[in-house]
C-alpha cells in the first residue's frame, strides 16, 4: 500500500504558521520565514518554472520530497478562501490557474463543492466524509505512488492522531514565532507511533525524519 508522507516547515517554538493568517498573509504574520530556506533551491525552482538556484545539504531532502507522489491530501485552510459555504464564485487556490501539484489533490471541507480542474494536470476534489475517506480516494488516485499530506496543521493533526501517516519530515527552522498555529497541538500521549531515521543539517534549517514505528 502507498505511504501517506508528511512533509511541513516548524519553527523552533512549535509553530507552522504564524498569527493572522489571512488573505494577506496565508501563513500568518512571519509565517513566510519559515520557508525561506528553499526559495533559492534549484530543487525548489525547477518544477516553479524557474532557472537557476543553490545545490546544498537541503537539495536531496527536497528532491526525496517530491518523488513517487501521486496524489496530496490537503486542509481546507491551506486550500484557502475562508470558513464556512463556498459561495457562488468560490476560492479557486492560492496557486493560480496552473499549481505546482500536477496531480490529483483531495482537499478536507465540511461544504461540498464541484471539483475544480486546473491547467497542468491538478484537480482539487473537496471530501466532506472524513479524513480516512479522503486518504482512501488519494490513495486510489495516486495508483501506487505514495500520498503527500500537505498540511495545514489541523489536518496534519488529525492524520497524525488517527496514527495513519507513515513517514513525516520536519523541516525545523531556527526561528521563535510566538504565536499562530501549532503542528502538536492537543495531540494525545502514545500518537503517533513513529521514530526518528535521520538527521540533516543544512543552511537555515535542520531536516528531521520520522517512520511509523
Amino acid at each position: 500500500m502507498s505511504k501517506l508522507r508528511l512533509t511541513i516547515a516548524m519553527s523552533l517554538d512549535g509553530f507552522v504558521a504564524g498569527p493572522t493568517q489571512d488573505l494577506d498573509n496565508p501563513l500568518g504574520v512571519g509565517g513566510m520565514r519559515l520557508h525561506e530556506w528553499v526559495f533559492d533551491l534549484a530543487a525548489w525552482r525547477r518544477p516553479q518554472g524557474l532557472e537557476g538556484g543553490e545545490i546544498n545539504e537541503s537539495t536531496p531532502v527536497v528532491e526525496e520530497s517530491m518523488e513517487n507522489i501521486g496524489a496530496t491530501v490537503m486542509g481546507r485552510n491551506m486550500f484557502g478562501g475562508g470558513t464556512g459555504p463556498w459561495g457562488e464564485e468560490p476560492w479557486n487556490g492560492w496557486w493560480g490557474e496552473n499549481p505546482p501539484y500536477h496531480h490529483p489533490v483531495f482537499v478536507l471541507t465540511h461544504h461540498p463543492r464541484e471539483p475544480l480542474a486546473c491547467d497542468g494536470g491538478t484537480t482539487f476534489t473537496f471530501v466532506t466524509d472524513g479524513i480516512s475517506s479522503a486518504l482512501d480516494q488519494a490513495r486510489a488516485a495516486a495508483d501506487g505512488l505514495d500520498v503527500s499530506l500537505a498540511g495545514g496543521a489541523a489536518a496534519a493533526r488529525q492524520y497524525l492522531e488517527a496514527d495513519l501517516v507513515d513517514e513525516m519530515e520536519i523541516h525545523l527552522v531556527p526561528i521563535f514565532l510566538g504565536d499562530g498555529e501549532r503542528l502538536f497541538q492537543g495531540l494525545g500521549f502514545g500518537n503517533p507511533r513513529l521514530v526518528h531515521v535521520r538527521t540533516i543539517a543544512a543552511p537555515g534549517v535542520t531536516h528531521l525524519k520520522f517512520e511509523r514505528g
